[in-house]
């Protein structure tokens, strides 16, 4: 029962799809944890690379004081009451005049639990294309720019990289079409897939509190958690079951992502492969051992489900996590 429900539990995280977070294995220590809230604790961007057939890349020219006349993809903060794409379809909006819709999410950038950005490959549905004549606070025109010869100043270069990332993903898809799932959460915090392999069998990391579950770690919002980031949060968890020294854990990046924004539910939930190894590998064929009983490492049995964790460790197929 319990690894039939956990092959259901994983099956539906490596499909993009998102599970209710009803409690937190690991929490920082010494910090109560109150909801998250946009505006008060909390930064949400949400951010749009648009290619047309030309390859051109759709660009807003800013009007904020501080880079008026500067150039740069269309983006915002997240407003409270908002999902994650009723966000990016505000913005794309109001700063290039287009309706859109999200294709997928092509990086997630963070700064800490407290500020993090959303970044999409989307395609334009319709609108009229914001000119000059349309010149307002949100942004003073919309173009399509050579993605080989982009007008300047640009903002800020960081927009370089993720225009780069866009036409990979177009012409090669690193990870499947991502799209956040509208699903409730009070906190910052991650739903680990952390992994071990070897040879071509591997082993999940199942929290036992309740029913046997994949783990969720709380991320703090203290200074010391916004100066590690995330991956601060999954450490934790971690160095609470494993001998941390002699293992390598890398977090490879996003297999989805939940939000819902409505009712006051600020909160997200990150669903993140990890993999776990030894530093010294040797003749070990087993998993670290598990200290306590909060854990315990599931082999994973089921061929399917094998097959497309082993697919997505090989290929690094998923959204990349960038700080």
């Amino acid at each position: 029962m319990a690894s039939e429900g956990l092959a259901g539990a994983l099956a539906a995280v490596l499909g993009g799809q998102g599970l209710s977070v009803h409690s937190c294995d690991s929490e920082p220590a010494g910090e109560p944890l109150a909801p998250v809230r946009l505006r008060k604790n909390v930064c949400y961007v949400v951010l749009a690379v648009f290619l047309n057939e030309q390859d051109e890349v759709l660009l807003i020219q800013e009007a904020k004081k501080e880079c008026r006349g500067s150039w740069y993809l269309p983006a915002g903060r997240m407003e409270p009451g908002e999902t994650i794409v009723e966000a990016l379809q505000r913005e794309v909006k109001e700063e290039a005049g287009l309706h859109c819709e999200p294709l997928t999410l092509l990086s997630v950038e963070e700064r800490g639990p407290s500020w993090i950005r959303f970044v999409f490959l989307a395609r334009a549905t319709g609108g009229i294309l914001k000119t000059s004549k349309e010149a307002d606070a949100e942004s003073l025109q919309a173009g399509w720019y050579p993605r080989t010869s982009l007008p300047t100043p640009l903002r800020a270069q960081d927009i370089l990289h993720l225009v780069e990332l866009a036409a990979q993903y177009r012409q090669q898809a690193r990870h499947p079409l991502t799209l956040p799932q509208e699903l409730p959460c009070s906190l910052v915090c991650q739903r680990l897939v952390a992994t071990f392999t070897s040879v071509q069998t591997v082993w999940v990391l199942v929290g036992t509190v309740g029913m046997p579950h994949l783990p969720v770690t709380a991320c703090g919002l203290t200074p010391v958690e916004q100066r590690g980031g995330i991956k601060m949060a999954v450490l934790r968890l971690l160095q609470g079951c494993l001998a941390l020294p002699h293992l390598a854990v890398e977090t490879k990046g996003l297999l989805g992502l939940q939000h819902l924004g409505k009712e006051h539910a600020d909160g997200i939930c990150l669903n993140v492969l990890v993999t776990v190894a030894f530093r010294n590998p040797g003749m070990q064929s087993e998993p670290p051992k598990v200290r306590g009983e909060n854990f315990f490492w599931w082999k994973v049995m089921e061929e399917d489900l094998q097959s497309q964790l082993l697919q997505r460790l090989q290929e690094s197929s998923v959204v990349p996590v960038n700080r």
